[in-house]
């Protein structure tokens, strides 16, 4: 497999369309993989207590960002619980245990990279700790 192989039409097309920063997220959280450099920003806005806009920074490959353009179409209208459940979803659409949405189809090349697993990941691990901290400051 090639480069261009990985780096399909339809996830150049995601990454081309970034998210961009939300004016007064509810939740925020930012990851960073020192492996490859890659910082990735989630914000998330909350209406009735579920995701009404997700936005942030990517700082990272074609990858990380056209999975976090991914992610916000994924993530659109799920709870909290539901969002934190996407990376692990993600995980075993790479890992070729479960097929993928049409949303996450683009990802299917990457499968045998494992080592650009992190990458693709990173923003829903992203989300998934923002939706964390949101919880437990609605605890409290």
């Amino acid at each position: 497999m090639t480069g261009d192989d990985l780096y399909n039409a339809a996830l150049k097309r995601l990454a081309a369309t970034p998210i961009r920063p939300l004016p007064a997220p509810d939740a925020t959280a930012t990851l960073f993989n020192p492996l490859c450099g890659d910082r990735v920003t989630i914000e998330v806005r909350l209406s009735d207590g579920r995701i009404a806009a997700l936005g942030g920074t990517v700082k990272g490959c074609l990858l990380c960002q056209a999975a976090a353009a991914a992610l916000a179409e994924l993530s659109a209208g799920r709870t909290p619980a539901e969002a934190r459940e996407l990376g692990p979803q993600a995980a075993a659409i790479l890992a070729g245990a479960v097929p993928p949405p049409p949303v996450l189809e683009p990802f299917l090349p990457v499968r045998p990279f494992r080592r650009r697993h992190a990458c693709v990941l990173l923003p829903f691990e992203a989300l998934a700790e923002a939706m964390g901290a949101h919880s437990l400051e609605n605890e409290s």
